[in-house]
């Protein structure tokens, strides 16, 4: 089981200092990954200071030395595949290999699609995901090549350097459970990071029966990552919260904190380390 932390990009976690702080700290505690949310905003709805996630992710990786650190996650259609080709590749060359790269379909929070005349239609954005995949796992083999899409197309295409991880950066597909479709996609890739409809808690009985459903598609290991998260103490009352979810198949608990926990509470938390299950 690898533990982390999870915080989002906006409002007091916006701070990239403070953040590449928490980050050093929790290395110290103990903790396997630190991974953060992936807004821009742009909506005067939203009003928030937002800071960008991989500048973020870069501060964090120079006060770090062994934690895995990522968005989770990006909503790659929002973005152009190219660029973030340039980006995860420097970012896990920094790392010497640390990086994830989270991602999905997004949303329109704080109007980040229609803000900027963007299609707010999932469908669309599930066919630009898939397609921005390919591309990202094409450029990072280092190898001259042509995506002719429905929504992209690049000619001669070549980019270098190469990650540093092979055959790749890990990619950890989200989705919403119970859908099908994106638990489909992510038993394509390396890890799987799902959200429950309506804000609700994935329970461990939820993860056996996705766990189950993704069987259809891949066989799982150890090195294919199940995300889930909550709250625990850094006690001995960890195990009945954890435990069940290590049973279900979960191998990464991310200790998640909304913009409803300060600062000073997050760090308090790092500091007592990861859950205390063994």
């Amino acid at each position: 089981m690898h533990y982390a932390i999870n915080t989002p990009n906006f409002g007091a976690y916006s701070d990239i200092r403070v953040m590449a702080e928490l980050a050093h700290d929790a290395e110290e505690a103990g903790w396997d990954g630190f991974f953060i949310w992936d807004h821009i905003g742009g909506s005067p709805d939203w009003s928030v200071p937002v800071a960008d996630p991989l500048v973020t992710l870069t501060a964090m990786a120079m006060s770090t030395r062994r934690m895995k650190l990522g968005p989770i996650v990006t909503p790659l259609p929002r973005l152009l595949p190219w660029k973030i080709v340039r980006e995860t590749v420097s970012l896990d060359q920094l790392t010497g290999g640390r990086l994830v790269l989270g991602v999905g379909i997004g949303s329109d929070f704080g109007g980040e699609y229609s803000t900027f005349n963007s299609s707010t239609d999932d469908r669309v954005h599930a066919e630009m995901l898939d397609e921005g995949l390919a591309i990202l796992t094409k450029a990072w083999r280092g190898e001259t090549f042509d995506h002719e899409g429905k929504h992209y197309t690049l000619k001669n295409a070549y980019f270098s350097p190469t990650p540093v991880q092979q055959p790749r950066i890990p990619i950890w597909v989200a989705g919403i459970w119970p859908g099908k479709k994106p638990f489909r996609r992510a038993a394509q890739w390396d890890g799987v990071c799902p959200i429950a409809r309506n804000d609700a808690k994935l329970t461990p009985a939820d993860y056996k029966e996705m766990l189950a459903y993704i069987k259809q598609y891949r066989q799982l290991d150890d090195t294919f990552a199940v995300l889930a998260d909550g709250h625990t103490t850094g006690t001995d009352e960890d195990k009945k919260i954890v435990l069940p979810y290590i049973e279900a198949g979960v191998n990464w608990w991310q200790e998640a904190f909304d913009w409803n926990y300060s600062i000073e509470q997050v760090r308090a938390r790092i500091r007592k380390g990861p859950p205390q299950v063994a």
